[in-house]
């Protein structure tokens, strides 16, 4: 010890370990810390090679070979005999347990697409969904004239009010189809841009849109078993002003139209719908979606989230044959509900991950959503409600008609409208 610009200062001597050097220029103990790292840092799998252990130095991997007793290695660095490369000593501290094995990465699930059927369903929609919808308006009987000038056909004017729909065009810019429609003979008449806003505030008309939702689903009887049900808002133009004693002011909102709806889960076809103003509530709904599609289809399973969780659905539901797939809520309890609530409420509990597995194909309907707004738009451009109850009718015939012709592109199903 030395006293310098006063400042204390030791001297201190450090042993320096031996390194062996291998054949392949690397000592020892570099390579069993690379080898280390590896283990740590990256995912190795035993596979019928041997063990698969990912390069450090670019994407590819080798392959590690033991017996218990020795080991072998596909890389440029193992030499033979007791050298041990950077791979090797990796597998050995997986197998030794002295490093956990890192988790394989979940797999994302996907669901494949017929993209050359789904390509030519979407080529030709709009020359199909044309056809289709005049064989299903063909149907549709003249009421009755008694007095005054003849009145247009009502086949005429579901027609022209659906597709105008389709179309997303404003009634002046749509009478171009109109015309190409008359051309083909799909209508007889060609009505005036005024009759058909006319015509679509008729209240009269909205069982006749109901019924139309109903047969377009028909042609997949066979098809779906497995049903979902959820609501949605369809903006309106208007709005609504209250004054909120809570906050001391004026409070304005913008009114829409809820539609609740069943649809298969399957091909997401739209058995039954009914709508209402945005105050209603889901869960007394229900009865009516389950009986109107109990009327056409067989039922096996129906999915719904907690908002139509109570003892009347549930036991609506499996009287109809289906079982329930509905999730309680954190303060639910098996008691005082009957016996059937009991067993579906142990079931959720103890059977969890089958229950969630049924219970994720309530996901479609919200893609029965999705699918209506992005191609018919998520608002309304009627003013008055019988208008916007009937275009949102509109909306979910087009729709139909849409998951008919990618059906009969991609499963080959046939089906008359005719009949």
């Amino acid at each position: 010890m030395k006293l310098l610009n006063r400042y204390t200062t030791f001297s201190i001597s450090y042993d320096i370990p031996k390194v062996i050097i291998m054949n392949s220029g690397l000592p020892i103990n570099i390579r069993k810390e690379r080898g280390y790292e590896i283990a740590a840092t990256s995912l190795i799998v035993e596979t019928e090679k041997g063990w698969k252990v990912p390069s450090q130095s670019g994407g590819g991997s080798y392959f590690v070979k033991s017996n218990g007793f020795s080991a072998k290695c596909t890389c440029k660095d193992f030499k033979g005999g007791t050298d041990k490369c950077k791979h090797i000593w990796a597998v050995e501290f997986i197998i030794t347990g002295q490093i956990k094995r890192k988790a394989e990465p979940v797999q994302k699930k996907t669901y494949s697409q017929n993209w050359p059927a789904y390509d030519k369903a979407a080529i030709c929609q709009k020359s199909q969904f044309m056809e289709l919808l005049s064989d299903l308006t063909n149907s549709i009987e003249q009421p009755a004239n008694s007095m005054g000038r003849p009145a247009l056909q009502i086949r005429d004017m579901i027609f022209t009010s659906i597709l105008k729909v389709y179309t997303t065009f404003p009634l002046r810019r749509f009478m171009d189809e109109v015309e190409a429609a008359h051309s083909k003979n799909y209508i007889s008449t060609i009505p005036c841009y005024s009759s058909i806003g006319h015509f679509m505030q008729r209240g009269d008309i909205t069982p006749i849109l109901e019924e139309l939702v109903t047969i377009t689903s028909l042609p997949l009887k066979s098809i779906e078993n497995s049903f979902a049900v959820d609501s949605t808002g369809f903006g309106t133009s208007q709005f609504q002003r209250w004054f909120s004693f809570k906050y001391g002011k004026e409070i304005k909102s913008r009114r829409w139209v809820k539609v609740h709806v069943m649809i298969g889960t399957k091909t997401n076809v739209i058995t039954s719908v009914k709508i209402t103003s945005e105050v209603e509530n889901d869960s007394p709904q229900l009865e009516y979606l389950v009986k109107d599609t109990a009327r056409n289809f067989e039922m096996t399973e129906v999915s719904a989230d907690r908002a139509y969780l109570s003892q009347n659905n549930l036991e609506l539901i499996d009287s109809f044959g289906a079982m329930p797939y509905i999730p309680f809520k954190s303060n639910s309890k098996a008691t005082e509900r009957g016996e059937l609530w009991k067993k579906l409420y142990h079931y959720f509990n103890f059977n969890h991950e089958d229950f969630m597995e049924h219970y994720h194909k309530r996901s479609n309907v919200e893609t029965t959503f999705s699918m209506i707004k992005s191609k018919f738009s998520g608002s309304v451009r009627a003013k008055t409600w019988d208008a916007q109850v009937n275009e949102v009718l509109c909306k979910n015939i087009c729709h139909n008609i849409c998951v008919l012709i990618h059906e009969m592109h991609e499963l080959g199903i046939d089906f008359d409208f005719k009949k």
